[in-house]
């Protein structure tokens, strides 16, 4: 009897890619947004990613996200918290690492039913909403925040592969921001074609980007996915202890290389509240002045010091084996 991956493999070959036919038409043409070069679309390639999500706490979930129309995606009471980091190994800003901690959500005026927004992503709108996303260099941060409204900043990244573990570490200023490893699952090969969608708060703005992956990549569910998250006392992390992640994820998944299109066009809103003092109040991240003085260089800083976490995977030189 063929298993599950199996009968579905033929069909998820034959699905359409997610790219738009906007970005395929622009493919050749040059931008120089805000004094970076590009070379449409936004791609990258030969890009490993790890993921993990975890259960978190619905109630302070909704405490950290800003406004009233971004809403956690309820999964049996609970919400989710998904960690992803890119190995961008080929963009036209060069290298660099992308560690993403995000909340799952709905955007819309009402809640969404539990589970629901997975079979009708675009009716309810699923997304993330992204708390912390640090990065290797100075162009990704001045590119990601200063265009489409990331909350990026440089911070000490890397990304370590074993046979048998992906794990990423995230410093910053001598703290431990996070460390993520999965067991890598078995190897199944599935092939995948993904859009998602970011919400980001800069400005006192809501922002949103999407992004499309095609790869073929190894996924674990349930009592098969494997994985260890610690959150540590830098800054950015701060807002995600109080979520309360659980220590069992939902899922892993390890792409061993991706092919990503991030789309040019994004949205963009004000963040409102009923009063002047509550708009004043609002988590709408950092202000224009953050961008303004950034160059554009891909120096990395060192790598992550791996002895703050008991038992890691060692690194090796340079940070990305």
């Amino acid at each position: 009897m063929k298993t599950l991956t199996e009968l579905i493999t033929p069909l998820l070959k034959v699905m359409p890619s997610p790219v738009p036919r906007r970005q395929q038409r622009l493919r050749g043409q040059h931008a120089l947004a805000d004094g970076i070069k590009y070379v449409m679309p936004v791609n990258s390639d030969d890009s490993p990613v790890l993921m993990a999500a975890f259960p978190i706490n619905k109630k302070a979930a909704t405490a950290i996200l800003p406004g009233p129309e971004l809403r956690p995606f309820s999964l049996g009471g609970k919400g989710l918290l998904v960690v992803t980091v890119v190995n961008y190994r080929s963009t036209d800003i060069g290298k660099y690492i992308e560690y993403s901690l995000a909340i799952a959500i709905t955007h819309g005026l009402g809640p969404a039913p539990p589970l629901l927004p997975l079979l009708f992503q675009k009716t309810f709108k699923l997304g993330q909403f992204v708390v912390d996303l640090p990065v290797s260099t100075e162009i990704s941060v001045k590119g990601g925040k200063g265009i489409w409204g990331m909350p990026k900043h440089q911070a000490n990244l890397d990304f370590v592969v074993t046979d048998s573990t992906v794990s990423a570490q995230y410093d910053k200023d001598g703290k431990l921001g996070c460390y993520i490893e999965i067991d890598r699952p078995d190897p199944l090969g599935i092939p995948l074609k993904l859009a998602a969608s970011n919400y980001c708060a800069f400005r006192n703005m809501l922002w949103k980007s999407d992004i499309y992956f095609e790869a073929t990549g190894d996924i674990a569910f349930g009592a098969q996915a494997k994985a260890r998250l610690i959150l540590g006392d830098a800054p950015g992390v701060a807002p995600l202890k109080n979520l309360e992640p659980e220590a069992k994820p939902i899922f892993t998944a390890w792409l061993p290389t991706a092919h990503g299109v991030l789309d040019d066009h994004y949205e963009a809103w004000f963040l409102t509240a009923p009063t002047e003092a509550g708009a004043a109040g609002l988590r709408g991240g950092e202000m224009l002045d953050s961008v303004v003085n950034l160059g554009q260089g891909q120096e990395w800083l060192e790598p992550p010091d791996r002895s703050r976490v008991p038992g890691a995977a060692a690194n090796t030189p340079g940070g990305t084996p």
